[in-house]
């Protein structure tokens, strides 16, 4: 039975994922909606099996809550900043500047929620991953010291994906 649940559900997260995304997209939870949806989160973790080499690790699911609500905490505010300088002009020098934030993630899932955060959060974006994997290449909108922001990524984001993922 549970080799039977495995192999329809290998990704039961994921499949409750698209089935929330689906009906976000289409704007509906009406039942052809959460069918389709359902229909669609069943299907696609099937077919991308192949290219799940490793399977994801359990996660922490609390600390992964706490760490989105300073995600979603970052964006609000990182979009009233930029919707300020826009409206306001009240930065005509603003320091566009390159960071590059050294990483101790190792794990590609953990790497990829970080760039994800970084190019969510208006303001900055993820622009280049080293060869290694060992450093960010980020673009900061205005940052007075690069330094400060790479030390406010690590400790802001990378040290709960830490947490998180290793």
């Amino acid at each position: 039975m549970a080799r039977f649940r495995r192999a329809l559900l290998p990704h039961p997260l994921l499949t409750l994922l698209l089935i929330v995304t689906w009906c976000l997209v289409s704007n509906s939870i009406a039942l052809g909606s959460i069918v389709l949806g359902a229909i669609l989160g069943v299907l696609i973790p099937i077919l991308t099996l192949p290219f799940w080499p490793d399977a994801p690790k359990a996660l922490r699911t609390a600390r992964m809550v706490g760490y989105m609500g300073v995600v979603i905490w970052d964006i609000v505010v990182a979009n009233i900043a930029v919707a300020w300088i826009v409206v306001t002009r009240a930065n005509p020098a603003m320091r566009s500047t390159w960071v590059v934030v050294p990483l101790d993630l190792r794990t590609p899932e953990a790497i990829t929620v970080l760039a994800g955060t970084i190019t969510l959060t208006p303001g900055t974006v993820s622009a280049d991953l080293s060869d290694e994997g060992h450093a960010l290449l980020v673009h900061a909108l205005d940052a007075e010291d690069p330094d400060a922001v790479a030390r406010e990524i690590k400790d802001r984001y990378e040290r709960r994906l830490k947490e998180i993922f290793e």
